[in-house]
Order: C-alpha cells, then sequence, then structure tokens
C-alpha cells in the first residue's frame, strides 16, 4: 500500500524546496508564487536500517524498500477555494492523499520574499486552514443538498441521519474549525463522511521550516505554533529545507551523517518527516527475505496475517492457509531462517495472527 502525502502552504515558505529534498522529482524552486504550475509527485524511498541488515545476512539478489508518494501543489493564497492565484484547481489534487504535509515558514530573511509581506506562521496557518474548510464546505453543501431529498422522499433513517451529521459537519465548519476535530463514531464517520474525501479530516503534520541555528532548538515562531495546535491532534516536526536540500545532494552516508552530527541532529528532516508520517497514520512494516530479494511491506497497525499477505497480493489472502513468522532480533540472531528453525523461532500463525512492526513472514496459501 503506497502512502501518498500532500504538500500544502502559502507561497515561498520553502516547500518546494522541501519537496525537492524529500525526492528526485525536481519541482521549479524560484522566488516567486505559482512557479509550481503542475501538481508534481515525487516518489521517496522510506529509510529503515532493517533492510541494511538483512541484506547483510541474506545477500539477496535486490533490496525493495517501501516508497511514499508526496504531491508538491502550488502555493495557496487567500481566496484559493473560490479559484484567486490557481489554488481552485490544484486543492483536487490532495483529495486522494493520506495525510497533509502543511509547512509553515518559520525563519526571517529580507532575501526571500512573503506573499503576504511579513513573517506570520500563525496567519499563514490560518489562512490555509479556512481556504481548506471552505472546501470542505463546499462538498458538505453538496452532499447535504442530495441527502435532504433523500431523506424527504421516504422514512429512511440512514438517510435522516446522514442529513443530521452532515448538517453537524457544516455549523463545525463554518465555526472555523477543520473536520479532523468533529466528534463522530468510526461507523457513521465511514457510512456519511468517507466519500466526501474532506481536506481537513485528513491526518496533518505541521513542518516548521526553520534557519539553521533554529533546527534543534526552534526560536518565537516555532514556539507560537506548538501553542496554537495544542489539542488539534496534529504533530509538529522542525525541519530546514535549506539543510535538507545540502544533504540531498550528498552521495556519501558517511559525510551526511557527520553533517548531521554537527549540527547536532542524528537523523535528517526527511527521515523524520517520513517516520512521522507513518506513526501519523498508524503504519508498520513487514519483511519477507529471500535469496531473490529482501523487500519492505507497508501494512496498518493491527492487521491480521491474511490482510498482511493480500498486500502483496490479493491470492495470497484469498488462499491464506497459514504465515511463517520470525522476528526481526531472532533473524538477526541466529542469521537465517533455517537456523530460527532449529532454535524454534520460527512461529506458525494462522489467520487470527496481528502482524507486528518486524516481523519476517513467508505465507503459505492455496487459489
Amino acid at each position: 500500500m503506497a502512502l501518498q502525502a500532500g504538500i500544502v502552504g502559502l507561497p515561498n515558505v520553502g516547500k518546494s524546496t522541501l519537496f525537492n529534498a524529500l525526492s528526485s522529482a525536481k519541482a521549479q524552486a524560484a522566488n516567486f508564487p505559482f512557479c509550481t504550475i503542475e501538481p508534481n509527485v515525487g516518489v521517496i524511498t522510506v529509510p529503515d536500517q532493517r533492510l541494511i541488515v538483512l541484506e547483510e545476512l541474506a545477500h539477496p539478489q535486490k533490496v525493495v524498500p517501501t516508497t511514499v508518494e508526496i504531491v508538491d501543489i502550488a502555493g495557496l493564497v487567500k481566496g484559493a477555494s473560490k479559484g484567486e492565484g490557481l489554488g481552485n484547481q490544484f486543492l483536487g489534487n490532495i483529495r486522494n492523499t493520506d495525510a497533509i504535509i502543511h509547512v509553515l515558514r518559520c525563519f526571517d530573511d529580507d532575501n526571500v520574499i512573503h506573499v503576504d509581506g511579513k513573517v506570520d506562521p500563525i496567519s499563514d496557518k490560518e489562512v490555509i486552514d479556512t481556504e481548506l474548510q471552505l472546501k470542505d464546505l463546499d462538498s458538505v453543501d453538496k452532499k447535504l443538498s442530495r441527502s435532504e431529498k433523500a431523506a424527504k422522499s421516504g422514512g429512511d433513517k440512514d438517510a435522516q441521519r446522514g442529513v443530521e451529521i452532515l448538517k453537524a459537519m457544516k455549523t463545525h465548519l463554518e465555526s472555523g474549525k477543520n473536520a479532523r476535530s468533529f466528534e463522530v463514531s468510526k461507523e457513521e464517520k465511514e457510512k456519511f463522511l468517507k466519500e466526501l474525501q474532506l481536506l481537513t479530516i485528513k491526518p496533518v503534520i505541521y513542518v516548521c521550516n526553520v534557519d539553521e541555528k533554529s533546527v534543534v532548538s526552534g526560536n518565537k515562531h516555532t514556539e507560537a505554533i506548538k501553542n496554537t495546535i495544542q489539542g488539534e491532534n496534529a504533530q509538529i516536526l522542525l525541519v530546514s529545507a535549506q539543510i535538507e536540500s545540502e544533504i540531498a545532494v550528498m552521495e556519501n552516508f558517511e559525510d551526511r551523517q557527520l553533517f548531521l552530527e554537527d549540527l547536532g541532529l542524528t537523523q535528517s528532516g526527511v527521515a523524520r518527516l517520513i517516520q512521522a508520517t507513518y506513526d501519523l497514520l498508524h503504519l508498520s512494516t513487514y519483511f519477507t527475505v529471500g535469496e531473490k530479494e529482501v523487500r519492505a511491506w507497508t501494512i496498518t497497525k493491527g492487521m491480521l496475517a491474511p490482510q498482511a499477505a493480500g498486500v502483496i497480493h490479493t491470492d495470497f489472502e484469498r488462499g491464506f492457509i497459514r504465515a511463517e513468522v520470525i522476528k526481526f532480533d531472532d533473524f538477526v540472531k541466529y542469521k537465517s531462517e533455517a537456523a530460527c528453525r532449529e532454535n524454534g523461532k520460527l512461529g506458525v500463525e494462522g489467520k487470527d495472527y496481528v502482524v507486528e512492526d518486524g516481523d519476517i513472514m513467508n505465507f503459505r496459501f492455496n487459489v
């Protein structure tokens, strides 16, 4: 399951610079609004040190990591939901994404123009939130109009309940709140809201784009953002897009690590962002290990063995018989599947087994 996240932000906050560092695709990173005219999609390899360990032990012909797709869209401005600044057509490009990466400018630099003439990440956040809420409000209004007609035409209790929820959601959005803070049961969310693909219902990570000296401790702007998002059930990351762009061109791994250590960092912002996105979406990784390939697979936390098998191929889930499971640490200790089997470290699990992060899986199936 390929994870897809959409990057949003006002013009010149550093999102396209961050996008360039995140992916091999190259969006323009010019010092003026709307330099990204077409949506850019970049594919990022998910960093996982466990793959390196498994490669050293299994010596496969190839190693296949999981990937994340990042959609970079033109900088939004006030009025984007109504078509201002080309924003309206681009809002639809993130409708199918799993999460939103909201980039906020938290650095002062007179050489980089701000679309509103001043650095104020709180105001920037409010502009983006408002535009996404207005777009969601438009979607809710259209659905509400159809649902009210269905509810009036007969005694459909589901339709009547749908109207109640949509009216409540409309009030919620009109009060300036994001859909993700709207309280509704999981079942009713799936039944009445999922098809709307609301933008503000998606989980969000606020990326504070800071200068080099603020990347560890933050600054007055990042503190303001932390206070603002309390209770919003969102994550915040401090990243320097400029630093990430410098790391991206370093081919030597040791050079990258030394560079990070000099800045007081243990991981790049890219690695931290991907991990934060995984955590936000409750994802985890299992592995398949063989002579031909070592491969990482992304699943949702709590997924059962048959569904995890289905990530590889639907036939694996349909004809699932059992799963052979080795824990990552056991594989490292005994260095092979055969040795794990001999030492009683290969478990045979059925349909009710909950796959854990780092499990090494081998599925038996028949169709």
